[in-house]
C-alpha cells in the first residue's frame, strides 16, 4: 500500500499555483472544498478567470514560486482581491517524493501552504516595487557607461595611443578634450597640449605628446563617436530617471537626511537602499531580521557540536552590492567609528570580512533611524580603543580584589 505522507491543517482553504511563462496550474484544498486542479493561460483575461474561481471558492490564502518575472503578473491580478498572497523561495519548496510534473508542483504546494509550512517572501508596495525599478534601471545605465569608457581605453590601445598611461582618468576634462582633437584632426600637437595642460596633471608634457603619437583610422573614429554619442545618451536618460526618484521621494526628504548623516551614505547610495528595505520597518522585527534578509549576517551552520563555514546568507543582492559600495565609502572616512573597526577587522580578518561587517554595522544603523527617527550619532575613531581599556581596567581590578587588595584607580598626572 501506497504511504500518504499527511500534515495538521493550519490554513482552511488555500490555492498552490505553479507559474510559467504561458501556463498556471492551480490546485484548491481545504474545509468544505474537494481537491481540484485546472490549468490556466498567462494572459490578463485567463488570470481573472483564476481570480474569479479562487473568490468562488473561498480561498484565502495563495502560495506560488517566485519565478522570474512570471509571478508578477499574477500578484498584479490576484492582489485587489483581497485575497493573501504568497511568493516563495522555489528553494524551500522543492519537490522531493515522486516525478516532477506542473500538476504535482501545484499539489505539493498547495499541500505545504494548508499544513503552514511555507514562509512568504517580502514583497514591497507598488510604489517601492516602481521605485525599485528606477534605482535598478538607473544602476544598469551607470554600469554600462563604464562599460562603454573601458572600451575607449581599449580602442585607444588598438590606436596605439596610451593615454590611460599618463591620466588617471582618460573621461576628466583633458583626457575628453584629447580625445575629441584626436577625432577632429587625426593627430595631438605639441601647441594643444600646451593649450589643454594644468599643473595638476603629474605627467609631464611631453609625455602626454609621446602618449598620444599613434595611429587612428577612420574606423577608429567612427567607433569613438558612436561610442561618445551612446554615452551622452545614457547620461540624458540617468538624468531624467534621477529627477524621477527625487520626486517620487521627496515627501521622505526628512528621512532621507537623517539617513544621509550615517559615514559613507549619499543621495545615490541612500535612494538605491531605500527602495530596496523601504521606509516602514515594521516588516522586520528587528535589526537582526533585515541584515539576515539582506544577506550581510554570518552564516550559522553547525553539525555534530562542530561549526562550519560561517559565510554569509544568501540574501538580496541588490541590498548587498548598495551596503557594500556604502561600507567602502565609510571605511574612508576620518576619526569614525566604522574607519576604526574596518582597519581594527582587516588586520585580522581581512579585507572583505572587515567589509561586510562594516555594512552589516551600517544596515543595523539604518534600521535604527527608521525606526526611530533620530539622527545617527557617531561614536567617533576612540570608541573601540576606549571600550577595550575600561574592560582591561575591570579585569585587572578584579584580579588584584580577589587576591585581598583594595584597588583605587587615579590617572598619572600629565608630564610638563
Amino acid at each position: 500500500m501506497k504511504e500518504v505522507v499527511e500534515f495538521v491543517q493550519v490554513v482552511q482553504r488555500g490555492c498552490g499555483l505553479d507559474v510559467h511563462k504561458q501556463t498556471v496550474v492551480a490546485t484548491i484544498d481545504g474545509v468544505g472544498l474537494k481537491k481540484e486542479t485546472r490549468e490556466f493561460g498567462a494572459t490578463t483575461r485567463s488570470l481573472t478567470e483564476l481570480k474569479e474561481w479562487l473568490v468562488r471558492s473561498g480561498i484565502t490564502h495563495v502560495a506560488m514560486e517566485s519565478t522570474g518575472v512570471y509571478w508578477k503578473p499574477v500578484y498584479h491580478v490576484l492582489e485587489p482581491s483581497g485575497i493573501t498572497v504568497w511568493i516563495v523561495n522555489a528553494r524551500h519548496v522543492k519537490y522531493v517524493p515522486g516525478h516532477k510534473t506542473d500538476k504535482r508542483d501545484s499539489q505539493w504546494l498547495c499541500k505545504l501552504l494548508l499544513a503552514g509550512l511555507l514562509k512568504p517572501s517580502y514583497i514591497p508596495s507598488r510604489e517601492q516595487r516602481e521605485l525599485r525599478d528606477l534605482t535598478r534601471y538607473r544602476r544598469k545605465l551607470i554600469q554600462q557607461i563604464a562599460s562603454e569608457k573601458n572600451r575607449v581605453i581599449r580602442i585607444l590601445e588598438d590606436c596605439n595611443i596610451k593615454l590611460s598611461s599618463v591620466l588617471s582618468d582618460t573621461h576628466g576634462v583633458i583626457g575628453t578634450k584629447l580625445i575629441d582633437k584626436l577625432c577632429e584632426t587625426g593627430k595631438i600637437t605639441m601647441e594643444y597640449i600646451e593649450e589643454v595642460y594644468h599643473s595638476k596633471l603629474k605627467s609631464s608634457k611631453e609625455d602626454i605628446y609621446l602618449a598620444c603619437e599613434g595611429s587612428i583610422t577612420p574606423h577608429h573614429v567612427f567607433m569613438l563617436t558612436a561610442i561618445k554619442d551612446d554615452i551622452l545618451s545614457c547620461e540624458g536618460i540617468i538624468a531624467k530617471i534621477t529627477a524621477r526618484i527625487k520626486t517620487i521621494l521627496s515627501p521622505y526628504e526628512n528621512v532621507l537626511e537623517l539617513l544621509k548623516t550615517i559615514p559613507g551614505l549619499g543621495d545615490k547610495s541612500t535612494e538605491d537602499l531605500i527602495s530596496e528595505i523601504g521606509l516602514d520597518m515594521s516588516v522586520f522585527p528587528t535589526e537582526k531580521h533585515l541584515a539576515s534578509w539582506a544577506g550581510v549576517s554570518p552564516g550559522n551552520n553547525e553539525s555534530g557540536g562542530k561549526k562550519k563555514s560561517g559565510r554569509t546568507t544568501h540574501g538580496n543582492k541588490q541590498v548587498k552590492a548598495v551596503i557594500t559600495e556604502v561600507a567602502w565609502a565609510a571605511t574612508r572616512t576620518k576619526n569614525t567609528y566604522y574607519s576604526a573597526r574596518y582597519h581594527r577587522l582587516a588586520a585580522r580578518r581581512g579585507k572583505k570580512r572587515a567589509l561586510i561587517a562594516v555594512g552589516h554595522s551600517i544596515l543595523k544603523s539604518v534600521y535604527h533611524i527608521l525606526t526611530s527617527k533620530e539622527q545617527y550619532k557617531e561614536l567617533g575613531a576612540d570608541y573601540l580603543n576606549s571600550k577595550i581599556e575600561s574592560k582591561r581596567k575591570s579585569y585587572l581590578k578584579k584580579e588584584l580584589e580577589k587576591l585581598g587588595y583594595t584597588v583605587e584607580l587615579n590617572p598619572l598626572p600629565k608630564a610638563g
